[in-house]
């Protein structure tokens, strides 16, 4: 059976790194993933990242800046069309993204954090880079920009595949091709793969129902030395604070643990992390998570109570984010 084109540089990646085992399992995780049955709009997307008008090879790309930015000349009526069919993806969450002069100004400033966990980092020339729910790849695109030398997000949703494949377009081949989407969850990772150099898993933790799993997974997918970026939800508290918010939490139905830093700090220990430390740890505010016309459903002002902003309209403490780093033993 043919490769379709859009996994090409996939396949290839994969048999470049020496990941044969994961390379038979890839046509299996695409098919579930992008199944048309589970996922009714998949067609339309699809149809929408088709029709982009074609480009000409001479670009200026920018993967390096806050805004992951094209810029490329177009017609105004061709612009109109891009522009037009980019929306058909929406929402988009997390960005910004400058794409020959559309600017999508996305739900998350994503740039926000990135400038708060890119100083901390292993420098990331020439390393193997893993990113655990990714979204649509905003955070990919910035490792490849720091020189990464083959990135791999991962992320369930379909939506967020094509939107990925949307920004490819027009990127092409600017990065050399170092950039990687597949639509999975980290349980699709062979386990004791032991291959990245820095594995990244940022707002996922707390969507995880046994958060000492993931973390254990997390950890097997790294090398011996390699780095874990990890950023969730946190509360303040000692190293035996934990919350379990019930039905939802900022609105949201499929949020479990929320540990303090401290407490975090334990769990990765507890799992066989070494050197951890907190890096960063702040409220998020309405400034850096918000609706906009790319993103037009409710955001984080409409989850958090109206006469007291420092909580959830569900009486939680509002949300408070945390980066953390660890090794794993070598």
């Amino acid at each position: 059976m043919p490769i379709p084109a859009e996994h090409r540089d996939l396949y290839r990646a994969l048999l470049d790194q020496g990941l044969e085992t994961w390379l038979a399992r890839l046509p299996e995780q695409l098919a579930s993933g992008l199944d048309r049955r589970r996922f009714g709009d998949l067609p339309a997307w699809e149809k929408a990242v088709a029709k982009l008008p074609p480009l000409p090879d001479e670009r200026r790309v920018r993967l390096e800046a806050d805004t992951i930015s094209v810029e490329v000349a177009l017609s105004d009526s061709r612009r109109r069309q891009a522009e037009n069919l980019l929306r058909k993806l929406a929402p988009w969450r997390k960005g910004p993204f400058s794409l020959a002069g559309i600017h999508i100004d996305t739900e998350w400033r994503s740039d926000w954090k990135w400038q708060r966990v890119a100083p901390h980092l292993a420098p990331l020339a020439g390393r193997k880079v893993l990113d655990v729910g990714g979204g649509s790849g905003y955070h990919g695109w910035r490792m490849a920009g720091a020189g990464a030398a083959f990135v791999l997000v991962i992320d369930p949703s379909p939506r967020f595949f094509w939107q990925f494949r949307a920004v490819r377009h027009f990127v092409g081949d600017a990065d050399g091709h170092r950039t990687h989407f597949l639509p999975v969850g980290i349980e699709a990772v062979p386990e004791g793969l032991g291959f990245f150099d820095t594995v990244f898993s940022m707002g996922v933790l707390y969507h995880r129902p046994s958060p000492l799993e993931h973390l254990q997974q997390l950890r097997d997918a790294l090398r011996p030395g390699g780095e874990l970026v990890l950023e969730t939800l946190v509360v303040e508290g000692d190293d035996t604070t934990v919350l379990l918010p019930g039905e939802r939490y900022a609105a949201m139905p499929n949020v479990f643990f929320l540990p303090s830093s401290a407490a975090l700090c334990g769990w990765l220990e507890r799992c066989g992390f070494e050197n951890v430390r907190v890096v960063d740890e702040a409220q998020t505010t309405t400034d850096e998570q918000r609706a906009t016309e790319w993103m037009t459903f409710q955001s984080l002002a409409d989850f958090l109570d109206p006469a007291d902003p420092t909580r959830t309209r569900e009486g939680y403490p509002a949300p408070r984010r945390a980066v953390v780093i660890a090794n794993r033993p070598r």
